[in-house]
């Protein structure tokens, strides 16, 4: 088991990090959700309110990121004290693993953000309300499986692309050590490089999450409806604000948590 201390230093470097991103990014994060919206990008609201639907991610950012750092961080190191080979496979089977448990807060969120994002005037409240009326609170976990599905390609992606990077880094160094804005550089490399590859995937999410009225439709089913209407344009719609969201994402993320874990390191140093 880790140390106290590791415990909290990974919650709280993870909620740093996530708070970080979501809150500065999330015009970015407005814009793509309403290019691949069902109505289109100017029905959707276009350029206006795109804060709107913000507090749902106040709520869960931090606990959502605090589960996933705290799952790979812990995962990672427990099979990497057994297993000394495939860095790479270890690193993408720890973020998968993360990914499933941190959308267990992430997903309703997610949901209630995605919704306020592109109707216009609508409270968050009154969205809680709906997806309570209609289904329950199983209707806060619509698109749970479709956002697992985006996320362990997309971690699978980027973590080890992230993790390698940073050897590679560390290496060419006298220290031997990766600084907080090397680790941010390459974070936002990883995840421009996961972003575009998994963009289908974000608007299959995107649109099963949006869906309000009858059951939920499937990812293959609703990437087949994407394609048929709107061939693969329609696959890669908000490709490019998901790119410059994820990639700036990354450097934030990955930076305010590298940030983070060095000054907590430096303050224990400091106590002892």
């Amino acid at each position: 088991m880790p140390e106290d201390g590791s415990v909290v230093r990974w919650l709280v470097c993870g909620a740093t990090a996530g708070l970080a991103v979501d809150i500065g990014l999330y015009p970015l994060d407005t814009i793509k959700s309403r290019m691949q919206s069902k109505q289109g990008f100017i029905a959707a609201g276009g350029f206006k309110d795109i804060y709107r639907g913000m507090s749902s991610v106040l709520v869960g950012s931090a606990p959502g990121a605090a589960i996933f750092f705290l799952t790979y961080k812990y995962i990672n190191s427990q099979i990497k004290q057994k297993v000394r080979k495939n860095d790479a496979l270890i690193d993408a089977v720890s973020a998968s693993l993360a990914e499933i448990a941190a959308c267990a807060v992430r997903v309703p969120t997610e949901l209630c953000k995605q919704r306020a994002q592109v109707k216009a005037n609508t409270r968050l409240s009154q969205i809680c309300k709906e997806i309570m009326d209609s289904k329950g609170l199983r209707g806060f976990y619509q698109g749970y499986g479709s956002t697992v599905a985006r996320e362990i390609p997309f971690s699978i992606i980027q973590f080890p692309i992230w993790e390698a990077l940073k050897r590679t880094v560390a290496e060419r160094k006298e220290s031997g050590k990766c600084s907080p804005l090397e680790g941010a550089a390459c974070g936002s490399v990883a995840g421009c490089i996961a972003a575009g590859l998994t963009t289908p995937l974000d608007v299959a999410k995107t649109r099963i999450m949006l869906t309000k009225s009858g059951p939920a439709p499937g990812i293959l089913s609703t990437l087949k409806e994407v394609y048929t209407t709107g061939g693969m344009s329609g696959l890669y719609s908000g490709i490019v604000p998901r790119v410059m969201w994820i990639s700036g994402g990354g450097f934030v993320f990955f930076g305010a948590y590298e940030s983070a874990m060095h000054l907590t390191k430096f303050l224990d140093k400091v106590d002892n």
